[in-house]
């Protein structure tokens, strides 16, 4: 532990919430200043967390920060302890880059809309919860973090509320991110009945300390548990509802419940699964995660073919790709060894390239949005020529998503189909390569739809995006990249140290 920063991880947490409740103050006063603060905000957060970058992963150690001192008395917890971990942190700057490029996005996208003093209040609270969600050390903090975060969603999703629709997404959202959010409420009440504490790493330490961990409550809470976080993640059958809620939400969120907040959902599978009841090499528990995983990616990828709305075609290629997200740590978990390893590796590299070209492709599809007023495949066409910056940034979006070569999203898949390949089901392989040349055929039409197409004569005096708009997407375009050509720095900088502090 460093105690020159123990306390980043409460600063991280605290800057979106404490901004979030002063520029509530104002209410729709002020609007310029209150977009500055939110933009500056997450920049802040994202840089405070990129400093726990040399003592997490270079040095190795866990920061650790005890609420109000309330530290550990005979290495027992008393109190809510934050902790910061390799796995924890990772996970943690992709939030905090999602949020910061999302809220410079919004000064124009957002520019149309009323109302904005309660979407920069919501935003902050939503980035503040996915912060402190992967950032706490308490179990039930965990699923504080996750209840503000999915009312802020919500909210967020029934925001632009003259749309068609977006009351209902928001109240399905409600429903089945209620129903998730009780079954890991019931999982973690259970699990405390058990053990008696809430500190993540003393319950690993009751569950595995000798005797019998899996009696039939710990089997229930387990259970609940890994449901609940599959809601959290897209997974089938709960994969109904994120495309009325991508579709609906304004694109700046719409890239963060899909390309970020859904990782919450895994970062929360993989501490139950791997660091909480310690399953490595049960097989059968393995491979249902992975077959769960290879069901979500045809079922995902089926419907997408069947879409003609831009965003919600979108929004089935995240439950897709989580899929392959899924697979790697189903994976991981039928051993300790390296194919074991190289699983979750490639399951790992995938949920940040994920988050990387999915926000970037909801951006594109944000600023066709933006400039034309929809987002139906078949009400435009022919938009290259005159948008010609977002024509080539979702050419590299769909290229990364494709597992298309030198983008990113082919290294972590190369990974993935090589782990896969050497379990004693390859038939997924199969199903992965599948599926990969059905999102490049998904693409390919929506491609030739937006873009390539003929042009159509009302959108000849259709304008580029504004420069705040371009720029996030340029970054995130430059990460796709750089991701792909540098993977070995990658495997080697990130995703080991990442693993060995999984194991």
């Amino acid at each position: 532990m460093s105690n020159d920063y123990s306390g980043y991880p409460l600063i991280a947490i605290l800057t979106p919430f404490v901004l979030a409740f002063i520029i509530g103050l104002f209410k729709e006063k002020y609007i310029k200043i209150k977009k500055a603060i939110v933009v500056l905000g997450c920049i802040a957060s994202f840089i405070i967390t990129v400093l726990l970058i040399k003592p997490v992963f270079l040095d190795g150690k866990i920061i650790t920060y005890w609420l109000g001192n309330w530290k550990p008395v005979d290495n027992i917890a008393i109190g809510i302890g934050m902790e910061v971990d390799a796995l924890s942190l990772f996970v943690g700057l992709i939030i905090t880059a999602a949020c910061a490029l999302s809220s410079i996005y919004s000064i124009k996208y957002m520019s149309k809309d009323d109302g904005l003093g309660k979407y920069y209040t919501l935003f902050l609270l939503l980035a503040g919860s996915m912060i402190g969600f992967v950032f706490t050390g308490d179990l039930f903090n965990m699923y504080v973090m996750l209840e503000i975060m999915t009312f802020a969603a919500i909210a967020l999703t029934a925001f632009r509320t003259q749309k068609d629709k977006a009351l209902e997404a928001g109240f399905k959202y409600l429903v089945i991110g209620g129903l998730g959010s009780s079954l890991i409420l019931m999982g973690t009440a259970l699990i405390y009945a058990q053990t008696h504490t809430l500190n993540i790493a003393q319950i690993a330490l009751e569950l595995n300390s000798g005797g019998d961990k899996f009696t039939p409550v710990t089997i229930l809470a387990l259970a609940l548990l890994l449901v609940g976080y599959a809601v959290k993640s897209f997974m089938v059958p709960c994969h109904t509802w994120p495309p009325d809620a991508h579709m609906s939400a304004p694109s700046s969120i719409s890239m963060l419940l899909s390309g970020v907040m859904s990782k919450t959902g895994v970062y929360g599978l993989i501490r139950i699964l791997f660091m909480i009841f310690m399953v490595s090499g049960n097989k059968a528990l393995a491979y249902l995660v992975m077959i769960w995983g290879a069901i979500t990616m045809v079922v995902g990828v089926s419907m997408a073919l069947l879409q003609t709305d831009f965003k919600r075609l979108l929004a089935f290629h995240s439950v897709s790709q989580l899929g392959y997200v899924i697979t790697g740590i189903g994976v991981g978990l039928t051993a300790a060894d390296g194919i074991a390893n190289l699983g979750l590796m490639g399951g790992l590299y995938h949920m940040v390239n994920h988050a990387s070209f999915k926000c970037l492709l909801f951006l594109c599809a944000g600023a066709v949005l933006y400039r034309v007023g929809t987002t139906d495949l078949n009400k435009v066409s022919g938009l290259g020529k005159r948008m010609p910056f977002t024509a080539v940034m979702f050419f590299i979006g769909a290229a990364a998503i494709s597992g298309i070569p030198p983008f990113n999203g082919f290294a972590s898949k190369w990974i993935l189909y090589q782990s896969t390949s050497e379990t004693q089901i390859p038939i997924i392989t199969i199903v992965e390569l599948i599926v990969s040349v059905l999102t490049l055929a998904s693409f390919i039409k929506v491609g030739h739809s937006v873009f390539f197409g003929a042009e159509r004569e009302e959108l000849k005096e259709v304008k580029e995006v504004p420069f705040t708009m371009k720029l996030p997407m340029g970054i995130l375009a430059l990460i796709c990249f750089v991701f792909g050509i540098c993977s070995n720095y990658v495997i080697k900088g990130i995703l080991v140290p990442i693993v060995e502090a999984i194991r």
